[in-house]
């Protein structure tokens, strides 16, 4: 439980507070709005599979799990961290209450509850001193600089680097498109390469920023075609890029509803790291990957 003496309740807010407690963690607040904060929990609902999954069978290195639960005290709501997680055949969450609440009165301090998955707002695993999710946590660090930060880190005394996002390989989010792509790539598999691609839109996006280019079905038609086969045959000339041992983690940038313009960072096994800006785009409720961006 000592780590979860570290970490932090979360409640609304106009501003970011730290509220200081005798004998108790300091209490890390930040604004309800705040768009980190919002697309940190949402990232961990979206890659709550793996933690999941690492519960039930952990993997070499992987030495401590948490979850953050939404607690709802007839309206009052607080974020708070159980320890020791562990799931029923329903997929109900169990673990120990590891922050002494400060707003809600319906949980105490070492009390074991039980959540649904709809209640979760984080999840952390460390491997190796290394946090693996911890999102919220992420965002409130975002937020901090200077002296601030290193104290941050120093009080937590673990590793926070870019981290590795894990999600669901499919089509269901832009995230899963890209990894879906990559993942072809390494199992050197075209047709699910071209699979996780959309070439008309590319095609459509290529040719609207041309000028003096009248654009009709036949011209996108055939400009996709082209964008089609001059990827297969880079892809035969050149191979396919591996990603194997290769750590991804993504920023997200909606430049509309279905046109997403995706930040991954890739850490590679010998340290090095690369950044691209690519864009996803979803049509039929599913993305696809488009070019990448400059």
């Amino acid at each position: 439980m000592g780590i979860l003496k570290k970490l932090f309740g979360r409640k609304k807010a106009t501003e970011k507070i730290v509220e200081k407690r005798e004998g108790q963690p300091d209490v890390h607040y930040i604004a309800d709005e705040d768009e980190r904060m919002n697309w940190a929990m949402e990232k961990a609902k979206l890659t709550f599979g793996y933690f999941k999954e690492c519960v039930q069978n952990p993997k070499e290195n992987q030495a401590y799990f948490s979850v953050k639960a939404r607690i709802d005290d007839n309206g009052i709501i607080e974020h708070i961290w159980l320890g020791e997680p562990s799931f029923d055949s329903d997929g109900n969450i169990y673990g120990i209450v590891g922050n002494l609440p400060t707003n809600v009165t319906n949980v105490t301090l070492n009390e074991k509850i039980g959540i649904s998955e709809g209640e979760v707002s984080d999840w952390m695993i460390i491997d190796s001193a290394r946090l693996i999710g911890g999102y919220t946590i992420r965002a409130i660090r975002d937020g901090m600089q200077g002296k601030e930060l290193d104290n941050f880190d120093n009080s937590l005394g673990m590793i926070i680097d870019e981290g590795e996002d894990y999600f669901e390989l499919n089509y269901d989010t832009p995230e899963g498109a890209l990894l879906s792509l990559e993942e072809a790539y390494t199992n050197n598999d075209l047709e699910k390469a071209i699979e996780s691609k959309n070439f008309f839109k590319e095609a459509e996006l290529m040719l609207a920023n041309m000028s003096k280019v009248t654009m009709d079905s036949e011209i996108l038609d055939k400009t996709a075609e082209v964008l089609k086969l001059s990827f297969v045959q880079h892809m035969q000339e050149n191979g396919m890029p591996n990603f194997v041992g290769v750590k991804r983690a993504f920023l997200r940038e909606f430049k509309s509803e279905d046109l997403c313009l995706l930040t991954e960072i890739c850490t590679f096994p010998d340290g090095s790291k690369t950044v691209d800006k690519v864009n996803i785009y979803k049509s039929n409720d599913q993305w696809k990957v488009l070019n990448g961006e400059s």
